[in-house]
């Protein structure tokens, strides 16, 4: 394995001198990015990244009191059908099988989510075929009106009606992003499956799971080649000027609003706060995410990582929980979800139309350098498609 490095002048400045490539960020996009690089073309990167960690946001690490795996930055769980990016990440890990199923607490009782059969037979009070249960939400939702650019409330009401829209996601989505929905794409709904039958995953991908010995023991698999370097604590923008100058490749997986100093603009980010707990009991919670969807509650949601890992033997007198807050970011903060609003989306496309003007050779990726949401699955496909079709194969690094 490399040596994952605080940064100290000489050395970095060495090694920018002798990387071919240099990686801005150590996120899923970036690590893999720096691994194709190292491994398929046989040449030396650079992985510069702010944090005191590699792996971005979905980092974990074993807590010593309770042995108990602990989701930094909340729980990231790996799903895809892509068999692309499934036979490369199984190439740094296995995988525990685990399925991920949320649960909402409203008002005092506890309802499945992804919306399925069963939520909807709670929610009315009485049970439903799925044929019924179709009917039934047929009768409620309603259009948005005509010419109306669709928007998240728009997409739940005409996919879900007013009454669970309301119950279940106008309150958490305010307390989530701070914008009213009808400012929200409806993308961000999009995503979520309507289901009329008993079906509780979350996801519907084919391969699903978390790795076996941990997201750490993955992020630094995939940087063993001898040929990366990684320096932590290390702000690009302090040695940009130096890097720039040596005309090298970079990748650039930061806020896109941040590489051109905010000059059309800051982006809308939400940026996110956790309050951990150990408790001394087996089980708080029963599940490994509750969501907590009504304004009475300050933090969006409560994890307990202990039921991400069933197969390994944890304390039956302990356990971890981490309360979720979300708020919009500000400048100094980490940005973690792009929000997208009408007026971001103005902005990101003169950021983007900039980039064509950029006389450096520079790539940006990952969920913040191209403002997309990203899972893993696609921050690791996107990664890939860069790779093979721009670094590979179009001369930047000639």
């Amino acid at each position: 394995m490399p040596p994952i490095i605080e940064s100290t002048s000489g050395n970095l400045l060495q090694s920018i001198e002798e990387s071919q490539i240099i990686v801005v960020g150590a996120g899923m996009f970036g690590l893999t990015i720096a691994e194709r690089i190292a491994t398929q073309l046989d040449m030396k990167v650079l992985v510069l990244e702010t944090r005191s960690h590699i792996g971005g946001n979905a980092y974990s690490y074993f807590d010593k009191q309770t042995g108990i795996e602990i989701h930094k930055y909340g729980s990231h769980l790996f799903h895809t059908s892509n068999e692309k990016v499934w036979s490369y990440i199984n190439q740094f890990t296995t995988f525990n099988g685990y399925r991920h199923r949320v649960f909402a607490e409203h008002k005092g009782n506890t309802f499945s989510i992804p919306i399925n059969l069963h939520t909807i037979s709670q929610y009315y009070g009485r049970s439903f075929s799925p044929l019924e249960a179709r009917e039934l939400i047929a009768s409620e939702v309603t259009e948005g009106a005509p010419g109306e650019e669709p928007n998240f409330e728009t997409e739940a009401l005409a996919r879900i009606g007013t009454r669970l829209y309301e119950a279940f996601f106008h309150g958490y989505t305010l307390k989530q992003w701070e914008t009213d929905p009808k400012n929200l794409p409806a993308s961000v709904f999009s995503r979520l499956p309507i289901r009329y039958d008993y079906n509780s995953d979350y996801f519907s991908d084919k391969y699903q799971g978390l790795p076996s010995d941990g997201y750490g023991a993955l992020f630094e698999n995939m940087i063993t080649d001898k040929k990366i370097s990684v320096f932590l604590n290390t702000d690009f923008f302090d040695h940009r000027e130096l890097i720039e100058s040596k005309n090298k490749l970079v990748v650039y997986t930061g806020p896109i609003d941040r590489y051109f100093s905010y000059s059309k603009g800051m982006l809308g980010w939400r940026t996110l706060d956790f309050e951990i707990e150990v408790l001394d009991v087996d089980d708080y919670q029963g599940s490994s995410v509750i969501n907590y969807v009504d304004l009475t509650s300050p933090f969006t949601r409560i994890h307990e990582f202990k039921h991400l890992h069933p197969e390994r033997k944890h304390s039956e007198k302990m356990t971890v929980i981490m309360r979720e807050f979300s708020r919009l970011a500000k400048v100094n903060d980490e940005p973690y979800y792009p929000i997208n609003a009408a007026g971001d989306r103005s902005v990101i496309k003169q950021y983007r139309e900039m980039i064509n003007s950029i006389n450096t050779k520079i790539l940006f990726g990952g969920r913040l350098g191209s403002y997309q949401y990203l899972d893993m699955h696609m921050a690791i496909g996107s990664a890939l498609v860069m790779f093979e079709n721009e670094i590979a194969t179009k001369g930047f690094i000639r």
